[in-house]
């Protein structure tokens, strides 16, 4: 199977702890589940990749979303196939706290949630039942490729 080229932003926002964050995300990783989230109708991505504390993801979550907490990824689509251009931001504190409480590595998280970001980023969504099954046999599909365990079984 042949990848998509992929144009990548990683940048870190100054938090506490950031430097556990900066591990988890290697930049090859951070690539290598992007590219693999790619449709097959994708020619070429550009993402940018912000690792933000809570403050700034619940400013995020607040002025585009309308919700009063920080969530762990928020998805800022500008363009879909074949040119896919997004900002994927991750909430380190969220993300950092689910993974624990869901007894993944952190690692796996963000993974899982960088390719549930891109997808957004391609026009997936889970609004609805249908969409929501049809988008979560996807995740599962490529976590499984990249080696990663089902982030839905409990």
């Amino acid at each position: 199977m042949s990848l998509p080229p992929l144009e990548l932003s990683l940048q870190f926002a100054r938090f506490e702890d950031v430097d556990v964050h900066r591990a988890a995300l290697a930049r090859h990783h951070v690539r290598r589940w992007l590219r693999h989230s790619m449709d097959a109708n994708v020619a070429s991505a550009a993402f940018t990749v912000r690792v933000v504390d809570a403050e700034e993801g619940l400013a995020l979550n607040s002025t585009y979303r309308h919700k009063d907490y920080a969530t762990n990824v928020l998805t800022f689509g500008y363009s879909e196939a074949p040119d896919v251009a997004a900002d994927l931001v991750l909430c380190a504190p969220v993300v950092a706290r689910e993974a624990v409480e869901q007894g993944k590595s952190l690692v796996a998280h963000y993974a899982h949630l960088l390719v549930h970001g891109a997808l957004h980023a391609q026009g997936w969504d889970h609004e609805v039942e249908a969409e929501a099954e049809a988008m979560e046999a996807r995740e599962v599909a490529i976590l499984a490729a990249l080696g990663f365990a089902n982030p839905y079984a409990t």
